[in-house]
């Protein structure tokens, strides 16, 4: 559902990027590219409202304040991400590489991985990570999130049903990956569970813990959420109380833009793990992190 939107999004994109060029060409090469650029590229600007939003939100909070240049290489590197995620990976390669769940590619015994994308994404997000275990032995299964907007609490039977396919495979409780939303997924999964005991760890990456500052705008129910200590955040933590985070690891960034302030991406009693200067989908992807967290599934 998500991929052919995503797909509908980009090419409409690229048809009036072009349009505008032709459009304009011959009466005026400056205005024709000035669009052209604004089309393409217009994304990098909200981007830059996100950081500029951070940097204000974030002076009250506890984590060390980024740098200038931290937030300037932050905002580089998440317009250089953003698009090969939303545009490119989520659309158009969501299937590229399936989940790895039988035959000689998974080796008994070896401990498997489920994956759990944020909000707006899809398994698509998951790619550089899953090429990486193709053959490797582990199992695996990267989750559709979906519908994409629905509550946070419907996902708790997708995620049961990877995580049973996982352990099966492997014959050994999962290791969990998540990136934003998804570790709220994965929460909401285990205290609708109980499901503590059928799983080694769970990471997560730029999780919104305790809310973000940004979900005040949105409109659609895992949206509204995710707000800043809102009535679902405290149920939920209600039912999890702190001594279970040591289950956890928490990936988070002083130059996350779209979880902050900074410190609602950590949980009390989990291994808070601080990274500077990467933005909210470039820190999915950093080498560090990747190598990390796979390093898990050898434990």
């Amino acid at each position: 559902m998500l991929a052919r939107l995503q797909r509908l999004i980009t090419f409409a994109l690229l048809i009036a990027a072009v349009a505008w060029l032709l459009f304009f060409w011959k009466t005026s090469t400056t205005l024709a590219l000035a669009g052209f650029v604004f089309v393409v590229l217009g994304y990098s600007g909200f981007l830059a409202i996100e950081f500029v939003a951070l940097r204000f939100v974030n002076r009250s909070d506890p984590t060390p304040a980024p740098s200038l240049a931290e937030l300037v290489k932050a905002w580089l590197g998440e317009t250089l991400a953003a698009p090969r995620v939303f545009c490119w990976r989520q659309p158009f390669r969501s299937a590229a590489f399936p989940d790895q769940l039988a035959g000689d590619s998974v080796v008994r015994g070896r401990r498997g991985v489920v994956f759990i994308h944020g909000f707006f994404c899809n398994r698509g997000f998951w790619s550089p990570w899953l090429k990486r275990l193709q053959g490797s032995g582990h199992a695996y299964v990267a989750v559709n999130l979906e519908p994409p907007f629905a509550s946070i609490d419907d996902y708790a039977p997708l995620i049961d049903a990877a995580v049973r396919q996982v352990t099966e495979a492997s014959g050994r409780p999962p290791l969990l990956v998540c990136h934003s939303m998804g570790g709220l997924a994965a929460r909401a999964w285990l205290k609708a569970m109980r499901a503590e005991d059928r799983i080694h760890h769970v990471v997560t990456l730029g999780t919104p813990h305790r809310g973000t500052w940004l979900a005040r705008f949105s409109r659609v129910a895992n949206g509204r959420q995710m707000q800043l200590s809102g009535q679902w955040h405290q149920a939920l933590d209600l039912d999890m109380p702190s001594h279970r985070h040591a289950l956890f690891t928490c990936w988070y960034s002083n130059c996350d833009n779209i979880v902050f302030p900074t410190s609602t991406a950590t949980l009390q009693g989990a291994n808070n793990q601080l990274v500077r200067g990467a933005a909210h989908v470039q820190l999915a992807f950093l080498p560090q992190i990747m190598d990390e967290v796979l390093a898990m599934t050898d434990d």
